[in-house]
């Protein structure tokens, strides 16, 4: 008797502009295997419903985007440690008929800053641009890999306050008004805001759409931008115009579906320039 079709998801609302089942699509045809992987939008009211159904229509997980991570963080039945660290769930799994959560996000950032800058976790301390779910996964990720200083900047110091008090040790909340001298001695700044993403093109007070400024950085800084919409961010551009090593935020996509697809297709994966170059092409402007 063959094997049914091993079958994941992406969930979200709205999810429609998804790359991940081009990602995965990708994957099970160069694997050659007999899968799918769909996108499904779900509304936040029926999402539990939606997680209590995936055994019966026979999935072997998904992944979870905005606005469900939280839900599916509280909705399954068992956690890895980056989930209940990160305080979020982007991918799922079932396991002797148990669901399962995991976060990859702060995998998906390690993994794109060692294929783009080998050294970044110790090039020195750390400048967080940002406070929310995608700064959580950033900051795990280097508590991680035992990053000692790592400096939160956020608009409301309260949510800086928030991550300063669940990471702990080596992690410092601070005001935007602190980010010139943050920076001085910084050898990362990650920006996890959403200030110079297409459509969201940053501050009045700056007309470059800057959420920091990467000339106040030493020689050997790292800049990294989590939005990949567009690809060099009004950051990345101007980091790299400084002469700073630069990296985008399409690798940290890229990367974070790595685990799931093996966890349901039972094949690693690996992220290759012609993966990449799939996505990039499908981000360029359509006509």
């Amino acid at each position: 008797m063959a094997e049914a079709m091993k079958k994941a998801f992406v969930t979200g609302h709205p999810i429609k502009h998804s790359r991940s089942p081009m990602i995965h699509g990708h994957w099970l045809a160069e694997h050659g295997i007999d899968g799918s992987y769909r996108a499904i939008d779900v509304a936040p009211e029926n999402f539990a419903d939606f997680l209590g159904s995936l055994q019966a229509n026979g999935y072997r997980g998904g992944n979870v985007t905005i606005p469900h991570k939280e839900a599916a963080f509280a909705g399954v039945a068992r956690r890895d440690h980056a989930a209940d660290e990160i305080g979020a769930v982007n991918t799922l799994w079932l396991k002797d008929g148990t669901l399962w959560g995991g976060n990859t996000d702060g995998h998906g950032f390690a993994a794109n800053l060692d294929d783009y800058a080998p050294d970044w976790a110790s090039n020195g301390p750390a400048v967080v641009l940002g406070a929310g779910g995608a700064a959580r996964a950033v900051i795990h990720a280097m508590k991680t890999r035992g990053l000692k200083d790592i400096r939160i900047v956020n608009r409301t110091l309260a949510r800086a306050l928030e991550l300063r008090d669940r990471f702990g040790a080596g992690v410092s909340a601070h005001e935007v008004a602190a980010t010139a001298e943050l920076l001085r001695d910084a050898g990362l700044l990650v920006n996890t805001t959403a200030l110079g993403m297409q459509g969201n093109e940053g501050l009045p007070a700056d007309p470059r759409g800057l959420p920091a400024d990467p000339a106040l950085l030493p020689d050997h800084a790292v800049v990294n931008d989590i939005v990949y919409v567009p690809l060099e961010t009004p950051l990345l551009a101007a980091a790299r115009a400084r002469g700073l090593k630069t990296v985008d935020g399409l690798g940290m996509l890229l990367n974070q579906a790595v685990p799931g697809f093996e966890r349901w297709f039972g094949v690693r994966p690996k992220v290759t320039a012609e993966l990449r170059a799939l996505i990039v092409a499908d981000l360029a402007p359509k006509p």
